[in-house]
């Protein structure tokens, strides 16, 4: 009987959140995944090192990598890393016209792609699957397609001339109702996910991360399974 031929390698950034697990179940069905996760300081740390555990565990991938870049907490300035600086209930009116919320990490998926990108020509990976969101987003900056095709223009530069490494945005155009549908289509452990910026036991339900997923389920027609202190998605 004929071998099947080996599927080709892929690092995905996979921080324990819904979208990040909705795009290591699509990058899982074509690769090899390997998972890297990063304990950064942010205020729900242990919660989505959990998360990022359990979701591997679902999927099968014994490939991970847990790495330390808590000396983003020294650069600080923002409320997911600075305990001086509360994380503000919802406002995703102001998120859509363009204002930069106090809970963006600055140029933080620089520092995770930068990780990724050094494993990935280790391992000989031939993609590196990130689940940015451009749409429905808090109007992070480093969510957006152009930051992608840079941060790409710059991997090509920066690596062996063999080196051969494309960046894979997925639900980069999809609302967060679409994910959650794409997920459970998928068969993906959104149950096993976690987004609160705030709580690491109960969401609390009014952060804009969990607004955002609440809404998401509901205009999915999904329960959400994330156990919540405050649970209204009509912000």
């Amino acid at each position: 009987m004929m071998a099947m031929p080996e599927r080709p390698q892929a690092v995905v950034l996979l921080s324990g959140g819904m979208d990040s697990c909705v795009t290591a179940a699509i990058a899982s069905r074509d690769f090899r995944s390997a998972v890297l996760h990063s304990s950064y300081g942010q205020r729900t740390e242990a919660r989505e090192l959990r998360a990022f555990e359990q979701i591997a565990d679902f999927l099968g991938v014994e490939e991970r990598l847990h790495i330390n870049q808590r000396y983003m907490t020294a650069i600080g300035g923002s409320a997911l890393t600075d305990q001086a600086i509360e994380v503000p209930e919802a406002d995703l009116a102001a998120a859509q016209q363009g204002e930069i919320p106090v809970t963006y990490v600055p140029f933080r998926n620089a520092h995770f792609l930068t990780a990724a990108v050094s494993w990935a020509e280790v391992l000989g990976a031939e993609r590196i699957f990130v689940g940015a969101v451009e749409q429905d987003s808090s109007g992070y900056p480093d969510c957006r397609p152009g930051y992608y095709r840079a941060f790409a223009a710059a991997v090509e530069a920066g690596t062996r001339p063999e080196t051969r490494i494309a960046i894979e945005t997925p639900l980069i155009h999809c609302s967060k109702t679409e994910i959650v549908r794409r997920g459970m289509a998928l068969g993906a452990p959104l149950h096993l996910t976690w987004s609160c910026y705030r709580s690491e036991s109960e969401a609390c339900g009014t952060c804009d991360s969990c607004v955002l997923r609440l809404r998401a389920f509901e205009q999915a027609g999904f329960e959400d399974p994330a156990p919540y202190a405050v649970c209204d998605c009509r912000s």
